[in-house]
């Protein structure tokens, strides 16, 4: 569940009162895990995986009535702001709109106050200087991408041209330095919280960065750029089960080379900032590191990119060796290959089994959980799936019989056979009528499947647990727009809901 799902009086998710609620309504569950969504800045199209930096976290995740409670607001600052309307749902465009004006009365009055703790933060965290400066050039030059300042000599970062943007703009350098003091404060209260509950967390790390990100801007070396720094391929991955155009992401590509070339140096730094946020961080597109989709800058889907080799054990064995006190996940979902099976093999590192994915058709399927083998992670879905009940409410009849078969449940849903075609029109399938007690069985069957399963840690989406359908599911890859919204409304995770995760926990001995 990602933090931006928490319920909250402000529109969205935030490092306060929910964030403590849910903690201990996972201790409660007798869960020892909190997977959540990248913490970063979202960015193009709200999502997390598109953030402007690696290392910076979320504004609109510093709650509230923490800054109240430290003198940092009034309550009278929040009244008359439009947060959003919809408790299900963030409006991101309002979130926007009336979160930094409220972040910046926090930074009159408290910079002052917090200097030398901000100091401390600052010689700690040096990336916030690059970040800070980042973020105050972009809203000078109205939030247009850095490779399209009109300053040449800040765009390749000369030295002069630095100091003297961050001598003109040191309002709102310091602004975005505060942003982050105070998000890290918050944060680092939470997650000690969480380590006294003794609940770890899992957070994503991003395989690839956004062109228009600090991290790009401030290291352009280590990315495939020409001259002008424009991308010369960018990232995606070919048409599959998701989409017949691919997935263009767009994101510059790494000059390995040139990475290896420094020791790795940069991933290095980047595993390093995930390690002061999360206690396992799960890989995302682990593929690309055995073989990375290259896309012709300028295309307008990814169905013409090819197969690059990647960097293989080369980034994955220093990387991971580098941290031995953390955990690593390797998401190796997508059309496996024989390259992406050696390096899962040759890392040691576990691999994702999505239990949606056993159900589409009645092939054997290494997604079945009799066919785990120790080591694995199994979920219910990703924040890429529909949710159980969405699913089975869309899946084919065949499908759905064969997952009822498999799952051992007595109370088969009833078949309803198609009327018969009109001359010229295609033939309809047959369909089944799913009652509530279908569904609901379907769903806790899959969560007691997954958890009976030898996987070494079983993961569920919240929205699964509450038997959500329809418009609570997080994210449709390859459409822009409406994703990453979901909420919680308060009150939905109750007593009696824990008590019955607690018993599925103890009944399989997780």
């Amino acid at each position: 569940m990602s933090v931006s799902s928490l319920p909250s009086p402000y529109g969205i998710g935030t490092l306060g009162k929910a964030a403590y609620d849910f903690a201990d309504f996972l201790h409660a569950a007798g869960q020892k895990y909190w997977q959540m969504l990248p913490l970063g800045p979202t960015g193009y199209g709200d999502s997390p995986y598109q953030s402007n930096s690696s290392f910076a976290g979320n504004p609109y995740f510093i709650d509230l009535d923490l800054l109240i409670k430290d003198k940092l607001l009034k309550k009278s600052d929040l009244k008359g702001i439009d947060f959003g309307s919809d408790p299900r749902h963030v409006d991101y465009g309002k979130i926007y709109e009336g979160r930094y004006p409220l972040l910046e009365i926090a930074k009159k009055n408290g910079w002052e106050r917090d200097r030398e703790e901000v100091l401390r933060f600052t010689e700690e965290n040096k990336w916030v200087h690059d970040y800070a400066l980042f973020m105050a050039c972009k809203r000078h030059f109205k939030m247009m991408s850095w490779i399209e300042w009109p300053d040449k000599k800040l765009r390749f970062r000369d030295p002069e041209t630095l100091e003297k943007y961050r001598r003109e703009l040191s309002e709102d350098v310091e602004l975005f330095t505060y942003i982050q003091f105070l998000f890290y404060k918050q944060w680092n209260d939470l997650r000690k919280y969480l380590k006294k509950l003794q609940i770890r967390t899992i957070g994503d790390i991003p395989i690839y960065v956004p062109l228009d990100s600090a991290d790009v801007w401030s290291e352009p070396q280590f990315f495939q750029l020409d001259e002008n720094y424009t991308p010369v391929k960018v990232a995606g991955v070919p048409p599959d089960y998701f989409s017949k155009d691919g997935q263009l992401w767009g994101n510059p590509l790494y000059d390995y080379d040139k990475m290896q070339a420094d020791g790795f140096g940069w991933w290095i730094r980047r595993i390093d900032g995930a390690t002061k946020l999360f206690d396992v961080i799960r890989i995302d597109h682990f593929r690309g590191f055995s073989e990375y989709w290259a896309v012709p800058y300028g295309d307008k889907t990814a169905k013409n990119g090819s197969w690059m080799k990647g960097p293989g054990m080369n980034l994955v064995g220093p990387v991971t060796g580098w941290f031995r006190d953390t955990k690593f996940i390797a998401e190796d979902l997508g059309t496996p290959s024989d390259a992406l099976k050696q390096l899962l093999q040759d890392s040691g590192l576990p691999g994702m089994k999505v239990l949606e994915f056993a159900f589409d058709s009645g092939e054997e399927s290494s997604f079945l959980p009799h066919s785990y083998i120790p080591g694995c992670i199994c979920y219910t879905g990703t924040h890429d799936n529909a949710t159980l009940k969405e699913w089975l409410e869309d899946a084919s009849a065949k499908d759905v019989l064969y997952a009822f078969d498999y799952l051992g449940i007595a109370d088969v849903p009833e078949v309803k056979q198609p009327d018969k075609p009109s001359r010229g029109k295609k033939k309809a399938q047959e369909t089944v009528v799913l009652t509530e007690k279908n569904k609901s069985d379907f769903i806790w069957q899959v969560i007691r499947d997954g958890q009976k399963s030898v996987a070494v840690l079983f993961v569920a989406q919240i929205q699964d647990y509450l038997e959500l359908g329809k418009g609570c599911r997080m994210n449709i890859p390859s459409t822009a727009g409406g994703n990453w919204a979901f909420r919680l409304l308060e009150g939905e995770l109750t007593k009696d809901l824990a008590e019955k995760i607690l018993h599925i926990t103890r009944l399989y001995g997780r």
